[in-house]
């Protein structure tokens, strides 16, 4: 019995020392992946701050018609407040997000990540919709 200790231990590291680069490969491809969620809306920034004020802007002119179609005015007004969100949502992730590994451990940091990943496909999918939205009420 007392045999089998030693032994049990060394397969026990070698287990758990065959799985550390496999999971900090893991981990290197979840940042890659997150970061190109990033890269994809990233750039779109600016788009969103100038179709917000283009909606302000046609809310400004629709309001001032003799008839106003308050339907459209009620449409753009709710395209302006999410434009807006996907703004600061964008600038809620990255300030969270964290590019160091800190005193996390690889499984840690895993779960992390996949967090990560789930947030800032948010943000894209919440990009994509707002500005597939803008195209079709602002005609962009």
């Amino acid at each position: 019995m007392t045999r089998r200790i030693p032994f049990l231990i060394i397969a026990l590291l070698f287990i758990l020392s065959s799985c550390g680069p496999n999971l900090r490969e893991e981990n290197l491809k979840l940042r890659e992946e997150i970061i190109g969620y990033h890269d994809e809306v990233m750039p779109l920034m600016g788009k969103l701050k100038t179709l917000e004020k283009e909606a302000v802007q046609t809310i400004e002119k629709l309001e001032k018609e003799e008839n106003p179609d308050s339907e459209k005015i009620v449409e753009l007004k709710a395209l302006a407040v999410d434009l807006n969100a996907a703004y600061e949502g964008m600038f809620d992730w990255m300030h969270g997000y964290d590019v160091t590994d800190g005193d996390m451990t690889q499984e840690e940091l895993k779960v992390y990540l996949e967090d990560q990943l789930v947030k800032v496909k948010e943000v894209n999918k919440q990009f994509k919709e707002v500005l597939d939205r803008s195209e079709k009420l602002l005609g962009d």
